[in-house]
């Protein structure tokens, strides 16, 4: 789009500015239909086992999670996982939706598409495989035993063995022989 050259004829500036107006009313057009199909943005993903499904919109949020009646099987820290790495999975979808989206309204303005493409990746990366992740799920189900007061206790260690007397003042560790 290129602004309109002022200082003509007073009928060529009128219709460049006609023109240089219609293209900016057109862009403004492009740009709120690209944000209404961005907000229209809705993505579903289930879990491997198909016991997680979630559904994310183009914020991130979660609109609907529906967890299978086989999550019985599961230990509650695999159903944790299985609904964060669902969500994560949905969440990291929506960037490539965003970007189709840009491409077909905002297309011809690579920056804008850039920048909010970019925004997307930041705020939802791709997750880690998951074979490569650390479930962590010994970590999360461990528990630790306080007394009724939550006031920590210092540890404990197990009460020393007495070095046995060699009568040798010189060498307190008797003949060097440790594996008595």
């Amino acid at each position: 789009m290129s602004t309109p050259s002022f200082g003509g004829d007073g009928f060529r500036t009128e219709q460049e500015l006609r023109g240089w107006a219609a293209d900016v009313e057109s862009k403004a057009q492009r740009y709120q239909d690209m944000q209404a199909q961005v907000a229209a943005v809705v993505i579903t993903e289930s879990s491997r086992d198909d016991v997680v499904r979630v559904t994310v919109d183009a914020s991130g949020s979660v609109t609907a999670l529906v967890i299978s009646d086989e999550h019985t099987r599961l230990s509650g820290a695999e159903l944790s996982n299985a609904v964060l790495t669902t969500m994560r999975r949905a969440q990291a979808r929506i960037t490539g939706a965003v970007a189709e989206v840009m491409e077909q309204t905002v297309g011809d303005d690579p920056d804008t598409v850039a920048a909010v493409v970019g925004s997307y990746r930041e705020r939802f990366p791709e997750p880690e495989p998951e074979e490569l992740r650390h479930s962590g799920s010994a970590v999360e189900e461990m528990t630790f035993d306080r007394p009724a007061d939550d006031t920590p206790e210092s540890p404990r260690r197990p009460p020393r063995r007495p070095r046995p007397d060699t009568g040798d003042d010189e060498n307190p560790w008797g003949d060097g022989n440790i594996l008595r």
